[in-house]
Protein backbone atom coordinates (compact mmCIF):
# COMPACT_ATOMS: atom_id res chain seq x y z
CA UNK A 1 0.00 0.00 0.00
CA UNK A 2 1.27 3.39 -0.60
CA UNK A 3 2.35 5.92 1.67
CA UNK A 4 -0.16 8.12 2.60
CA UNK A 5 0.47 11.73 1.39
CA UNK A 6 3.34 10.92 -0.79
CA UNK A 7 3.80 13.25 -3.70
CA UNK A 8 3.46 11.46 -7.32
CA UNK A 9 6.68 11.79 -9.48
CA UNK A 10 6.80 15.15 -11.90
CA UNK A 11 6.64 14.53 -15.55
CA UNK A 12 10.36 14.86 -16.91
CA UNK A 13 10.49 17.80 -18.53
CA UNK A 14 12.90 18.45 -21.98
CA UNK A 15 13.28 16.04 -24.44
CA UNK A 16 14.63 12.69 -23.12
CA UNK A 17 15.83 11.06 -26.79
CA UNK A 18 18.36 13.38 -27.07
CA UNK A 19 21.15 12.07 -25.21
CA UNK A 20 22.81 16.15 -24.87
CA UNK A 21 19.82 17.25 -23.76
CA UNK A 22 18.99 19.09 -20.87
CA UNK A 23 16.51 16.08 -19.34
CA UNK A 24 19.13 13.15 -19.91
CA UNK A 25 21.82 15.36 -18.48
CA UNK A 26 19.71 16.69 -15.63
CA UNK A 27 18.74 13.07 -14.86
CA UNK A 28 22.58 12.00 -14.74
CA UNK A 29 23.72 14.75 -12.39
CA UNK A 30 20.87 13.89 -10.22
CA UNK A 31 21.54 10.22 -10.31
CA UNK A 32 25.20 11.14 -9.42
CA UNK A 33 24.28 13.57 -6.28
CA UNK A 34 22.76 9.70 -4.86
CA UNK A 35 25.62 7.98 -5.74
CA UNK A 36 27.85 10.96 -3.88
CA UNK A 37 25.52 9.94 -1.01
CA UNK A 38 24.04 13.29 -1.31
CA UNK A 39 20.92 13.28 1.27
CA UNK A 40 17.70 12.54 -0.83
CA UNK A 41 16.71 16.38 0.22
CA UNK A 42 19.78 18.14 -1.40
CA UNK A 43 18.91 16.17 -4.59
CA UNK A 44 15.41 16.49 -4.43
CA UNK A 45 15.58 20.95 -3.90
CA UNK A 46 18.54 20.55 -7.14
CA UNK A 47 15.66 18.74 -9.22
CA UNK A 48 13.19 21.36 -8.27
CA UNK A 49 16.14 23.96 -9.00
CA UNK A 50 17.10 22.38 -12.35
CA UNK A 51 13.52 21.79 -13.49
CA UNK A 52 12.95 25.58 -13.47
CA UNK A 53 15.84 26.27 -15.26
CA UNK A 54 15.35 23.47 -18.08
CA UNK A 55 11.29 25.42 -18.41
CA UNK A 56 12.84 28.44 -18.88
CA UNK A 57 15.35 27.28 -21.22
CA UNK A 58 12.56 25.50 -23.50
CA UNK A 59 10.34 28.29 -23.88
CA UNK A 60 13.12 29.93 -25.50
CA UNK A 61 14.23 26.81 -27.86
CA UNK A 62 17.76 26.32 -25.25
CA UNK A 63 17.25 22.47 -25.70
CA UNK A 64 21.29 21.80 -24.81
CA UNK A 65 23.65 22.88 -22.06
CA UNK A 66 25.97 23.55 -24.80
CA UNK A 67 23.51 26.45 -26.14
CA UNK A 68 23.97 28.04 -22.60
CA UNK A 69 25.99 31.25 -22.37
CA UNK A 70 27.08 33.68 -19.34
CA UNK A 71 24.89 36.25 -20.86
CA UNK A 72 21.49 33.79 -20.89
CA UNK A 73 22.53 32.74 -17.20
CA UNK A 74 22.44 36.34 -16.89
CA UNK A 75 19.19 36.73 -18.05
CA UNK A 76 17.76 33.60 -16.52
CA UNK A 77 19.33 35.39 -13.26
CA UNK A 78 17.30 38.58 -14.13
CA UNK A 79 13.95 36.44 -14.92
CA UNK A 80 13.82 35.02 -11.16
CA UNK A 81 14.48 38.60 -10.17
CA UNK A 82 11.03 39.65 -11.70
CA UNK A 83 9.45 37.01 -11.02
CA UNK A 84 6.42 36.58 -9.12
CA UNK A 85 4.80 33.75 -7.34
CA UNK A 86 1.08 33.09 -7.15
CA UNK A 87 0.26 35.15 -4.37
CA UNK A 88 2.46 38.20 -6.23
CA UNK A 89 5.38 38.03 -3.58
CA UNK A 90 8.64 38.11 -5.53
CA UNK A 91 11.01 35.25 -4.58
CA UNK A 92 13.45 36.06 -1.42
CA UNK A 93 16.63 36.82 -2.60
CA UNK A 94 17.61 33.53 -0.93
CA UNK A 95 15.76 31.69 -3.01
CA UNK A 96 17.14 33.37 -5.78
CA UNK A 97 20.55 32.54 -4.21
CA UNK A 98 19.71 29.05 -3.91
CA UNK A 99 17.97 28.53 -7.82
CA UNK A 100 21.25 29.88 -9.01
CA UNK A 101 23.69 28.32 -7.39
CA UNK A 102 22.23 24.50 -8.40
CA UNK A 103 22.04 26.17 -11.87
CA UNK A 104 26.29 26.70 -11.43
CA UNK A 105 26.54 23.15 -9.74
CA UNK A 106 24.86 21.52 -12.49
CA UNK A 107 27.28 23.60 -15.37
CA UNK A 108 30.70 22.77 -13.27
CA UNK A 109 29.49 18.98 -12.74
CA UNK A 110 29.30 19.13 -17.16
CA UNK A 111 32.31 20.69 -17.39
CA UNK A 112 34.17 18.18 -15.12
CA UNK A 113 32.49 14.92 -16.63
CA UNK A 114 33.22 16.31 -20.10
CA UNK A 115 29.85 17.12 -21.17
CA UNK A 116 30.15 20.66 -22.12
CA UNK A 117 34.15 22.38 -22.88
CA UNK A 118 33.82 24.97 -20.84
CA UNK A 119 31.70 26.10 -17.93
CA UNK A 120 29.48 29.38 -18.58
CA UNK A 121 28.68 29.41 -15.30
CA UNK A 122 32.26 29.70 -13.62
CA UNK A 123 31.89 33.51 -13.33
CA UNK A 124 28.34 34.08 -12.92
CA UNK A 125 27.85 35.90 -9.80
CA UNK A 126 25.14 35.01 -6.92
CA UNK A 127 22.74 37.67 -5.43
CA UNK A 128 23.67 38.85 -1.71
CA UNK A 129 22.18 36.93 1.03
CA UNK A 130 20.20 38.12 3.28
CA UNK A 131 20.77 37.99 6.92
CA UNK A 132 17.73 38.29 9.26
CA UNK A 133 17.28 37.58 12.06
CA UNK A 134 14.05 35.04 12.81
CA UNK A 135 10.84 36.94 12.35
CA UNK A 136 8.99 35.53 15.84
CA UNK A 137 10.55 34.00 18.99
CA UNK A 138 7.99 32.96 21.54
CA UNK A 139 8.32 34.02 25.47
CA UNK A 140 8.04 31.37 27.94
CA UNK A 141 4.17 32.15 28.58
CA UNK A 142 3.12 32.13 24.55
CA UNK A 143 5.12 29.06 24.12
CA UNK A 144 3.21 27.57 26.90
CA UNK A 145 0.14 28.69 25.77
CA UNK A 146 0.51 27.18 21.97
CA UNK A 147 1.42 23.58 23.69
CA UNK A 148 -1.42 23.42 25.83
CA UNK A 149 -3.52 23.51 22.84
CA UNK A 150 -3.96 19.74 21.65
CA UNK A 151 -7.26 18.46 23.75
CA UNK A 152 -5.62 15.62 25.44
CA UNK A 153 -8.87 13.94 25.95
CA UNK A 154 -8.45 12.60 22.30
CA UNK A 155 -5.74 10.14 21.77
CA UNK A 156 -4.69 12.83 18.64
CA UNK A 157 -4.81 15.19 21.32
CA UNK A 158 -1.71 13.66 23.63
CA UNK A 159 0.23 12.70 20.29
CA UNK A 160 0.27 16.42 19.60
CA UNK A 161 1.34 17.28 22.61
CA UNK A 162 3.98 15.22 22.79
CA UNK A 163 5.22 16.47 19.43
CA UNK A 164 4.90 20.20 20.62
CA UNK A 165 6.62 18.99 23.66
CA UNK A 166 9.96 17.21 21.88
CA UNK A 167 10.02 20.39 19.37
CA UNK A 168 9.70 22.90 22.15
CA UNK A 169 12.65 20.86 24.12
CA UNK A 170 15.29 19.81 21.71
CA UNK A 171 14.48 22.36 18.80
CA UNK A 172 14.91 19.41 16.21
CA UNK A 173 14.08 19.93 12.78
CA UNK A 174 10.90 18.76 11.64
CA UNK A 175 12.17 15.97 9.22
CA UNK A 176 14.61 15.12 12.15
CA UNK A 177 11.21 14.41 14.40
CA UNK A 178 9.55 13.02 11.16
CA UNK A 179 12.02 10.30 11.04
CA UNK A 180 12.36 9.26 15.02
CA UNK A 181 11.84 5.47 15.48
CA UNK A 182 10.90 4.81 18.79
CA UNK A 183 14.41 2.78 20.21
CA UNK A 184 16.45 6.49 19.62
CA UNK A 185 14.57 7.80 22.80
CA UNK A 186 16.62 6.79 25.70
CA UNK A 187 13.84 7.50 28.55
CA UNK A 188 16.44 6.46 31.39
CA UNK A 189 19.47 8.97 30.66
CA UNK A 190 17.00 11.53 29.40
CA UNK A 191 18.40 12.02 25.85
CA UNK A 192 17.24 11.50 22.21
CA UNK A 193 19.32 9.89 19.26
CA UNK A 194 18.62 11.87 15.81
CA UNK A 195 19.93 9.42 13.00
CA UNK A 196 20.80 11.08 9.27
CA UNK A 197 19.91 15.10 10.67
CA UNK A 198 20.91 17.28 7.90
CA UNK A 199 24.32 17.04 6.54
CA UNK A 200 23.62 12.92 7.04
CA UNK A 201 25.02 13.48 10.66
CA UNK A 202 24.03 11.87 13.79
CA UNK A 203 24.06 13.09 17.21
CA UNK A 204 22.90 12.34 20.54
CA UNK A 205 21.04 15.35 22.59
CA UNK A 206 19.42 15.54 26.02
CA UNK A 207 15.34 15.86 25.80
CA UNK A 208 13.56 17.30 28.92
CA UNK A 209 11.38 15.39 31.43
CA UNK A 210 8.44 16.74 30.73
CA UNK A 211 8.78 15.93 26.77
CA UNK A 212 9.43 12.23 27.65
CA UNK A 213 6.69 12.13 29.79
CA UNK A 214 4.06 13.27 27.46
CA UNK A 215 5.66 10.95 24.54
CA UNK A 216 5.88 8.09 26.95
CA UNK A 217 1.89 8.09 27.60
CA UNK A 218 1.40 8.79 23.88
CA UNK A 219 3.25 5.21 23.64
CA UNK A 220 1.35 3.83 26.13
CA UNK A 221 -2.09 4.65 25.25
CA UNK A 222 -2.41 6.02 22.36
CA UNK A 223 0.35 4.67 19.57
CA UNK A 224 -0.80 0.57 20.16
CA UNK A 225 -4.44 1.64 19.07
CA UNK A 226 -3.36 3.52 15.43
CA UNK A 227 -0.52 1.44 14.68
CA UNK A 228 -0.27 -0.47 11.43
CA UNK A 229 1.63 -3.97 10.96
CA UNK A 230 4.18 -4.49 9.76
CA UNK A 231 5.36 -2.01 12.37
CA UNK A 232 8.94 0.11 10.95
CA UNK A 233 8.99 1.71 14.37
CA UNK A 234 8.49 5.10 13.65
CA UNK A 235 7.62 7.42 16.62
CA UNK A 236 4.88 9.66 16.04
CA UNK A 237 2.41 8.39 13.46
CA UNK A 238 -0.85 9.91 11.73
CA UNK A 239 -4.62 8.84 12.65
CA UNK A 240 -3.87 6.44 10.37
CA UNK A 241 -0.76 4.26 11.31
CA UNK A 242 1.51 5.50 8.82
CA UNK A 243 4.80 7.95 9.35
CA UNK A 244 3.98 11.65 9.57
CA UNK A 245 5.06 13.51 6.69
CA UNK A 246 6.55 16.95 6.63
CA UNK A 247 4.44 19.37 5.25
CA UNK A 248 1.34 17.34 7.46
CA UNK A 249 3.92 18.33 10.37
CA UNK A 250 3.95 21.81 9.36
CA UNK A 251 0.13 22.27 9.34
CA UNK A 252 -0.35 20.81 12.67
CA UNK A 253 1.90 23.02 14.28
CA UNK A 254 0.62 26.03 12.57
CA UNK A 255 -3.25 25.25 13.43
CA UNK A 256 -1.93 25.18 17.27
CA UNK A 257 -0.12 28.49 16.50
CA UNK A 258 -2.70 30.35 15.27
CA UNK A 259 -5.38 28.63 17.56
CA UNK A 260 -3.61 30.47 20.65
CA UNK A 261 -4.22 33.66 19.47
CA UNK A 262 -0.78 34.95 20.58
CA UNK A 263 -0.44 37.47 17.57
CA UNK A 264 2.81 35.23 15.61
CA UNK A 265 3.08 33.22 13.23
CA UNK A 266 5.09 30.02 12.36
CA UNK A 267 5.15 26.30 12.79
CA UNK A 268 8.14 23.86 13.60
CA UNK A 269 10.44 25.95 13.04
CA UNK A 270 9.25 28.53 15.53
CA UNK A 271 9.55 26.08 18.32
CA UNK A 272 13.95 25.83 17.06
CA UNK A 273 14.22 29.17 17.19
CA UNK A 274 12.64 29.47 20.80
CA UNK A 275 14.54 27.03 22.56
CA UNK A 276 17.45 28.39 21.06
CA UNK A 277 16.78 31.69 22.19
CA UNK A 278 15.42 31.04 25.63
CA UNK A 279 18.14 28.65 26.78
CA UNK A 280 20.64 31.54 25.54
CA UNK A 281 18.54 33.88 28.00
CA UNK A 282 19.06 31.32 30.12
CA UNK A 283 22.87 31.51 30.42
CA UNK A 284 23.45 28.50 28.09
CA UNK A 285 26.72 29.23 25.85
CA UNK A 286 26.61 29.35 22.30
CA UNK A 287 28.50 26.12 21.67
CA UNK A 288 26.06 23.92 23.91
CA UNK A 289 22.86 25.94 21.76
CA UNK A 290 25.07 24.87 18.28
CA UNK A 291 25.52 21.15 19.74
CA UNK A 292 21.57 21.11 20.37
CA UNK A 293 20.73 22.14 16.71
CA UNK A 294 23.40 20.33 14.87
CA UNK A 295 25.18 23.36 13.85
CA UNK A 296 28.62 22.29 12.63
CA UNK A 297 29.70 25.11 10.71
CA UNK A 298 29.27 28.76 12.46
CA UNK A 299 32.47 30.19 11.99
CA UNK A 300 32.20 32.22 15.44
CA UNK A 301 31.46 28.36 17.31
CA UNK A 302 33.98 25.72 14.97
CA UNK A 303 36.58 26.76 17.56
CA UNK A 304 35.45 24.46 19.96
CA UNK A 305 35.64 21.09 20.27
CA UNK A 306 32.98 18.19 20.74
CA UNK A 307 30.69 18.93 23.93
CA UNK A 308 29.61 16.02 25.69
CA UNK A 309 26.83 14.90 26.14
CA UNK A 310 26.65 14.81 30.07
CA UNK A 311 27.86 18.45 30.08
CA UNK A 312 24.87 19.36 27.21
CA UNK A 313 22.44 17.07 29.16
CA UNK A 314 23.32 19.16 32.13
CA UNK A 315 23.37 22.48 30.33
CA UNK A 316 19.64 21.94 29.13
CA UNK A 317 18.50 21.14 32.26
CA UNK A 318 19.58 24.30 34.21
CA UNK A 319 18.68 26.38 31.35
CA UNK A 320 15.78 25.16 29.58
CA UNK A 321 12.43 26.76 30.89
CA UNK A 322 9.98 23.47 30.19
CA UNK A 323 11.25 21.10 33.11
CA UNK A 324 9.58 19.34 36.08
CA UNK A 325 10.62 19.83 39.62
CA UNK A 326 13.11 17.53 40.87
CA UNK A 327 13.57 16.29 44.02
CA UNK A 328 17.68 15.64 43.55
CA UNK A 329 19.73 18.35 43.09
CA UNK A 330 20.49 19.20 39.38
CA UNK A 331 23.50 17.91 38.63
CA UNK A 332 26.89 20.17 38.34
CA UNK A 333 28.00 21.67 34.66
CA UNK A 334 31.33 20.06 34.14
CA UNK A 335 33.28 21.58 31.14
CA UNK A 336 34.22 19.61 28.13
CA UNK A 337 37.02 17.07 28.42
CA UNK A 338 39.01 18.44 25.84
CA UNK A 339 38.81 22.33 26.72
CA UNK A 340 40.71 23.90 29.87
CA UNK A 341 38.87 25.55 32.28
CA UNK A 342 38.29 28.92 30.91
CA UNK A 343 34.69 28.93 30.10
CA UNK A 344 33.04 28.94 33.64
CA UNK A 345 29.67 27.03 33.02
CA UNK A 346 28.37 26.82 36.36
CA UNK A 347 24.75 28.42 37.12
CA UNK A 348 26.28 31.09 39.26
CA UNK A 349 28.75 32.98 36.64
CA UNK A 350 25.18 33.19 34.36
CA UNK A 351 24.27 36.71 33.48
CA UNK A 352 20.87 36.59 31.74
CA UNK A 353 20.89 40.03 31.00
CA UNK A 354 24.04 40.16 28.90
CA UNK A 355 23.73 41.68 25.38
CA UNK A 356 23.69 39.28 22.90
CA UNK A 357 27.36 38.97 21.06
CA UNK A 358 28.49 38.38 17.58
CA UNK A 359 28.11 34.38 18.25
CA UNK A 360 24.78 34.80 19.36
CA UNK A 361 24.14 36.55 16.10
CA UNK A 362 25.20 34.52 13.69
CA UNK A 363 23.48 31.57 15.37
CA UNK A 364 20.49 33.41 15.23
CA UNK A 365 21.02 34.66 11.46
CA UNK A 366 21.58 30.82 10.86
CA UNK A 367 18.28 29.41 12.66
CA UNK A 368 16.49 32.44 9.80
CA UNK A 369 17.95 31.17 7.12
CA UNK A 370 16.71 27.32 8.01
CA UNK A 371 13.52 28.86 8.35
CA UNK A 372 13.16 30.69 5.16
CA UNK A 373 13.77 27.07 3.33
CA UNK A 374 11.74 24.84 5.44
CA UNK A 375 8.78 27.95 4.61
CA UNK A 376 9.48 27.92 1.03
CA UNK A 377 9.22 23.86 1.55
CA UNK A 378 5.92 24.52 2.74
CA UNK A 379 4.68 27.07 0.52
CA UNK A 380 5.02 25.07 -2.52
CA UNK A 381 3.67 21.94 -1.49
CA UNK A 382 0.98 22.59 1.62
CA UNK A 383 -0.41 19.60 3.16
CA UNK A 384 -4.22 18.87 2.57
CA UNK A 385 -4.23 16.44 5.50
Amino acid sequence: MATRGKRKPKAIVGDVTDPRGMARLSSAHLEWMRVQNYSEQTVTGREKHLRRFTLWCEERSITRPTDVTKPILERYARWLYHHRKDDGRPLSFGSQYGQLMGVRMFFRWLARQNHILSNPASELELPRRERRLPKHVLTIQEAEAVINQPDVNDPLGVRDRAVLETFYSTGMRRMELVNLKIFDLDFERGTVLIRQGKGKKDRMIPIGDRALVWTEKYLREVRPSIVVEPDAGSLFLTKDGTQLIADHLSSLVKHYVEAANIGKTGACHLFRHTMATLMLEGGAEVRYIQQMLGHSRLETTEVYTHVSIRTLKAVHSATHPARLQRTSSEPKLLPPATQENSHDTSPSSINPQSQIDNETAELLLSLAAEAAEEEASFAAHPSSS
